[in-house]
C-alpha cells in the first residue's frame, strides 16, 4: 500500500467496481495467478491446431474443463518484462513505458539498423500502482513467487510493491554450470542433491514405470505450496511466475526426457549439442513443457485437498480463482536450438505477429462455468479489473481511472458474449507497441475483429491480414497480406492504430545520425557547448544556430542502490539505471539546463528534432 495514503483518504477516493449479478457468496475469494515464461499458444493441448502437439499437459486440461479457455487470448506486449509490468499494474506498455526487456540504458542501435531504440525503463518504479498493492489494501496477504524481472533495484523488489512474501529464486530451472551441463547434470535419490527426486509418482506413465515417474524437487513450487498452505487463515493472492519454460533449454528430469525422446522416435542426447530437427521436437522442451504442467497440478491438488478456514465445509479449490497464462508467445529457436514451432501462428517470442503475442489462457473459480471454450478478444491487461470486481475490491479512483484493460466478469460469470466498458460499450479491438529489435520487428498492430494491421515504423508502411472469417479460420497463418485491396480497412485501422499511438504518447525508432550519409544530417541540432558546474549542479548544453528545430528534449540520470552509491568504478548492471526526465527548452530554443539532484551518479542530454533523428550529449560521471 502507498505510505502516503491515509485511511481517510482511501476512504474518500474508493470507488466502486460494477458488481456481476452472479457474483459469488464467497467472502474475498482468493487469487491464483499462474503466469509462465514464454510457453507459446500451441505448446499445449489447450489450443492444438492441425497436428497435435507431443507435449503432454493432463493439467492444463483438466484446469480447462473446470473453467473456460480463452483461444483469443493475448498478452500486452510480444517480451518478458513489458508483459509483466502491464499486466501488474494494469497499464498499457507505452504508458508503463516499459516496452521491452532489459530497460534504463542509454539509447544505442545495433549493427544492422540505422534507427536507435527509444529509451525505456527497466521496470515499475514506486508510483506504479500494481495489483498486489490493490488487494492488501483490501485486506488480503499477498506472495510472489518465481521471476519477477520488473525492476532489480532496491526501490522496485516485489516486496516494494504490494507483496508481504517472495521467493525468486530460479528452483528447478537452475541451468547447469562449468563442466555439468543438459546430458549429466540430472536429479538423483540422494539425500544430498538439492533437486532430490520424489518418492510420490506422477504421469507419464511409462512402461518402465507404471506407476508414473519421479519429478526434481522444484523450490518454486515448493514456495508456492508453502505459500498456500501458511497463508489460507486469511484471503492471500498468490502471483506464481514460473521461470519454466524459459531458456537455458534443459531439465533435471532424465526419466521425462527419455519419455520423450522414446515418443518422438529418437535417440536419448547422450551429446550437448543444438537440438536442429524443425518443428517440436525438441526433448528437453517437452520435458520443461510437462515439468510445468506438474508444477500446476501441484497447486491445484493443494487446492483441492485443503480444507478453507474462513469457509467451513469447503476446499479451497471452491473458494479461488485461477489464472492461467503466458507473457508471450513461444520463442522458436534459442542458443542454437530449435526449441518449438508456433504453427500456424506466424513468428513468436519479439513479434507482434499472433505467435509472439497471442497466449494460453483458462480462468476457473467459483461460479465461472466448467468446461467452456469462449473465442472473445481478452487481453492481461483485464487481470486488473476483473479481480477487483471478483474480490469486491476497491482502489483509489485515481488509479482504477488510468486502467488499460476491461472487468471481464460478465463474461466469466454472467455468460455476456462480449468484454464491454463501463457504459455498456462492447470492445472493438486491442493493440499492441514494439519499437525494438530489427527493423522488420519495430511495428505497431492492432486486431480489430476478424482483422489484423501491423504498421511497419520504419517505412511507415501498412499490412493486413484477415485472420477469420464470418467466425471459421480464415489467414491464421498471415500469409496474404491484403492491404491493396481493402483500402477502406486498412484508412480505419490505420486511423484507430494512430490515434493509440498518439493519446499514449508512444514513443518511436530515432534515426542515428552516424548512420546516415553527411547530407542528410547536416542540419541536425549541433551540441557546441557542454558544461557542468559543481557547486550549482547545474548542467547545461548550448546548441549551435540555424539547425532544425528541437522536439523532444530530456535529460536521463543514473540513479543507484544506496550501497552502489559508496563504490568506485565500474557500475553493476542490476544496481543502477537510468531514468527520464523531461525538459524545458530555453526562449531562443538553443539552451537547455538541468541542475542535477543529489546522489545521481550521471547524466545525459537527449534531444529529438523534428525531423526524427536523436542526438546525444557526452554522458557524465559525476559520482
Amino acid at each position: 500500500m502507498k505510505s502516503l495514503l491515509t485511511t481517510l483518504t482511501i476512504l474518500l477516493c474508493f470507488t466502486n467496481h460494477a458488481i456481476s449479478q452472479n457474483k459469488s457468496s464467497i467472502d474475498k475469494p482468493n487469487i491464483v495467478i499462474f503466469y509462465v515464461d514464454d510457453l507459446g499458444w500451441q505448446d499445449s493441448e489447450l489450443n492444438d491446431l492441425d497436428e497435435p502437439t507431443p507435449w503432454e499437459t493432463p493439467n492444463m486440461v483438466a484446469l480447462a474443463k473446470e473453467g473456460i479457455n480463452f483461444t483469443n487470448a493475448y498478452s500486452p506486449a510480444p517480451t518478458c518484462a513489458p508483459s509483466r509490468a502491464a499486466m501488474l499494474s494494469g497499464l498499457h506498455p507505452t504508458k508503463t513505458g516499459v516496452t521491452h526487456v532489459s530497460g534504463g540504458t542509454a539509447p544505442k542501435s545495433t549493427k544492422r539498423s540505422k534507427y536507435v531504440t527509444p529509451f525505456y525503463p527497466i521496470g515499475l518504479m514506486p508510483e506504479n500502482f500494481t495489483i498486489a498493492e490493490a488487494l492488501k489494501m483490501n485486506g488480503y496477504t499477498t506472495g510472489h513467487v518465481g521471476k519477477w524481472h520488473v525492476g532489480a533495484l532496491d526501490i522496485q523488489k516485489s516486496t516494494k510493491q504490494g507483496f508481504d512474501f517472495a521467493y525468486e529464486s530460479r528452483g528447478a530451472h537452475q541451468g547447469p554450470k562449468r563442466e555439468k551441463n543438459r546430458v549429466n547434470n540430472f536429479a538423483t535419490h540422494d539425500e544430498g542433491d538439492r533437486y532430490r527426486l520424489s518418492d510420490e509418482k506422477y504421469p507419464p506413465f511409462t512402461k518402465s514405470s507404471p506407476n508414473g515417474i519421479s519429478y526434481p524437487k522444484d523450490m518454486v513450487t515448493e514456495k508456492a505450496l508453502e505459500f498456500i498452505s501458511t497463508s489460507k487463515d486469511e484471503p492471500f493472492f498468490l502471483y506464481l511466475a514460473h521461470w519454466l519454460v524459459h531458456a537455458p533449454i534443459h531439465t533435471k528430469n532424465k526419466e521425462l526426457l527419455q519419455y520423450y525422446s522414446d515418443k518422438l522416435g529418437i535417440e536419448m542426447p547422450t551429446k550437448d549439442i543444438p537440438i536442429k530437427t524443425g518443428g517440436q521436437t525438441n526433448p528437453f522442451y517437452g520435458s520443461m513443457v510437462t515439468s510445468l504442467d506438474w508444477s500446476l497440478g501441484r497447486i491445484v491438488d493443494l487446492l483441492k485437498t485443503t480444507d478453507d478456514p474462513r469457509h467451513p465445509g469447503k476446499k479451497l479449490i471452491e473458494t479461488t480463482y485461477i489464472i492461467f497464462s503466458s507473457d508471450n508467445g513461444g520463442v522458436e529457436k534459442a542458443n542454437g536450438d530449435i526449441v518449438t514451432d508456433n504453427f500456424p501462428l506466424d513468428q513468436g517470442k519479439k513479434y507482434a505477429q499472433e505467435g509472439g503475442i497471442r497466449v494460453p489462457m483458462v480462468i476457473a473459480g467459483p461460479q465461472i462455468p466448467k468446461g467452456e471454450t469462449k473465442d472473445v478478444l481478452i487481453n492481461q491487461l483485464d487481470f486488473f479489473p476483473t479481480v477487483l470486481n471478483l474480490t469486491n475490491s476497491t482502489v483509489p479512483e485515481k488509479y482504477s481511472s488510468e486502467f488499460d484493460g476491461l472487468d471481464i466478469s460478465g463474461v466469466l460469470l454472467d455468460n455476456d458474449k462480449e468484454v464491454a466498458d463501463k457504459n455498456g460499450n462492447a470492445r472493438e479491438d486491442l493493440w499492441w507497441h514494439f519499437p525494438h529489435n530489427t527493423d522488420s520487428q519495430m511495428q505497431s498492430a492492432i486486431r480489430h475483429g476478424d482483422y489484423k494491421l501491423y504498421k511497419n515504423l520504419i517505412p511507415g508502411t501498412y499490412e493486413l491480414y484477415r485472420l477469420y472469417k464470418n467466425g471459421k479460420r480464415e489467414d491464421l497463418e498471415e500469409k496474404f497480406d491484403i492491404a491493396k485491396d481493402n483500402p477502406k480497412v486498412v484508412k480505419d485501422l490505420a486511423a484507430r492504430l494512430e490515434k493509440y499511438l498518439e493519446e499514449y504518447n508512444a514513443q518511436f525508432p530515432y534515426k542515428n545520425p552516424s548512420k546516415f550519409k553527411a547530407e542528410e544530417t547536416a542540419s541536425i541540432p549541433v551540441i557546441v557547448n557542454d558544461t557542468y558546474d559543481a557547486e550549482s549542479r547545474k548542467a547545461t548544453i548550448t546548441l549551435e544556430k540555424g539547425k532544425s528545430d528541437v522536439v523532444e528534449p530530456y535529460v536521463l540520470i543514473r540513479i543507484a542502490n544506496k550501497s552502489a552509491l559508496k563504490k568506485k568504478g565500474k557500475l553493476k548492471k542490476h544496481s543502477t539505471t537510468f531514468i527520464k526526465v523531461p525538459l524545458e527548452a530555453s526562449k531562443n530554443n538553443l539552451e537547455y539546463t538541468y541542475t542535477v539532484p543529489e546522489n545521481i551518479m550521471e547524466y545525459g542530454f537527449v534531444l529529438i528534432d523534428e525531423n526524427q533523428f536523436m542526438v546525444q550529449s557526452e554522458f557524465r560521471r559525476i559520482n
